[in-house]
């Protein structure tokens, strides 16, 4: 029975997050294959953390910058490691290369972090966004450096992948496309769906830690929300997320139909109720879960080009997918929040889009089988990655003797 570690850049929060909705399915496809998992990670949990023992994973807590993790993971002896993103990798990758060198080391990226961090950047600062800039970001090395060190590096993003092959040359047998694993949709549960009349207003949700939600939230407020409102004065709008920063809080204004609601424990009912799903993303990366969550609710979804970046949505209505300017999102919204037709179009194609790109069963398998084939021709693999060799070799000897001095200095 294989044994696997992931090391998590936090607990999963499922109900705040994409990322832990992410991990949960990835846990649960590693169970599936009857892996035996162990949780580790250094942070502390919240009230969102959900309970990973109810599943049957051991969790442990760890340090960061400590040698007793050596001790752990040697006495543990994993047969595959899962870094939850790049920057654990930093920390954690040279202590298990060090003390188990067998292991398989896989990345999971979530999204290119680097990517996201560019555009915010050229967002905030008014500047375009090229491919240039974010290969000289400092942020950009770190990470394609940490994918070269891994055996394998899981990407969600079609986008993403890409990206990495024809701009960076990255061999296509260092990644995997492994996007969100979903539950197909029955027709009995679309039968179950309210109907378009009997759903009522626009949704919006989020992680209020993430800036590209905070943004969005702003952007519906002080730019779209009056536009739409105009025109359809009885109209409501939803804000729902955990983490909500205050200005985002203060913006809730009944009289005006805009409700900063935050959290909630089942987000699915809300958007269910809701007639159209509202995510006007200016920047980001990877693919967005708020985008899933309201095709397998049935619920269509208005949003933009960053919005389906990787996602391979072909076919759905053009109205789903708006240029970033007020005047041509808030037209998109009206029209698809009044237009029964369009609308039932919208929520049948993104039904057959959930059911033939992000179907778990076909998935998971492809998963099960390039695990197999990584770990029996590891050796051959990592011969053939000599750059990886390379960084892994640099990296070692730069992370683990920081790693020792920050050790030393806590003491």
């Amino acid at each position: 029975m294989n044994k696997l570690l992931i090391i998590g850049h936090n607990w999963p929060e499922p109900t705040t997050t994409a990322a832990g909705q992410r991990m949960v399915q990835l846990i649960d496809a590693f169970l599936q294959f009857d892996f035996v998992v162990i949780f580790v990670s250094t942070a502390s949990k919240t009230p969102y953390s959900l309970n990973l023992e109810t599943m049957g994973v051991t969790t442990i807590s760890i340090q960061l910058n400590h040698s007793s993790f050596d001790e752990f993971v040697q006495n543990l002896q994993p047969d595959y490691v899962v870094f939850d993103r790049f920057m654990v990798e930093e920390q954690f990758g040279w202590r298990v290369t060090e003390q188990v060198p067998k292991a398989v080391r896989i990345l999971n990226t979530e999204d290119l972090h680097s990517l996201r961090k560019t555009r915010e950047a050229c967002y905030t600062k008014r500047e375009e966004f090229t491919l240039e800039y974010w290969k000289r970001f400092d942020m950009t090395k770190r990470e394609i450096a940490s994918i070269y060190r891994s055996d394998l590096s899981l990407m969600v993003s079609t986008f993403e992948m890409e990206l990495l092959q024809k701009e960076l040359q990255i061999p296509k047998n260092l990644l995997m496309h492994l996007p969100f694993l979903m539950d197909k949709i029955t027709n009995n549960e679309e039968d179950s769906w309210p109907t378009f009349e009997e759903r009522i207003d626009f949704i919006t949700y989020g992680n209020g830690k993430h800036a590209p939600n905070v943004d969005s939230f702003s952007y519906l407020k002080k730019s779209l929300w009056p536009r739409i409102r105009k025109k359809l004065p009885e109209a409501n709008l939803k804000v729902f997320g955990a983490y909500l920063p205050q200005q985002i809080s203060e913006m809730h204004a009944p009289n005006e139909g805009f409700h900063v609601i935050g959290w909630v424990e089942n987000l699915c009912v809300e958007i269910q109720r809701a007639r159209i799903v509202l995510a006007p993303l200016h920047f980001g990366a990877g693919i967005k879960g708020k985008i899933t969550d309201a095709l397998k609710n049935g619920t269509p979804v208005v949003t933009t080009q960053v919005g389906v970046e990787g996602m391979v949505l072909d076919g759905l209505p053009k109205a789903c997918i708006s240029e970033s300017n007020p005047k041509e999102f808030a037209n998109s919204a009206i029209e698809a929040y009044s237009n029964q037709s369009l609308w039932q179009t919208a929520q049948k194609k993104g039904i057959a889009l959930v059911n033939s790109n992000y179907l778990k069963s076909k998935h998971e398998e492809r998963l099960k089988v390039i695990l197999e084939d990584v770990s029996q021709n590891l050796e051959q693999g990592r011969n053939q990655n000599f750059i990886g060799s390379l960084l892994q070799h640099q990296t070692v000897l730069a992370s683990k003797y920081m790693g020792k001095w920050i050790e030393a200095k806590n003491k």
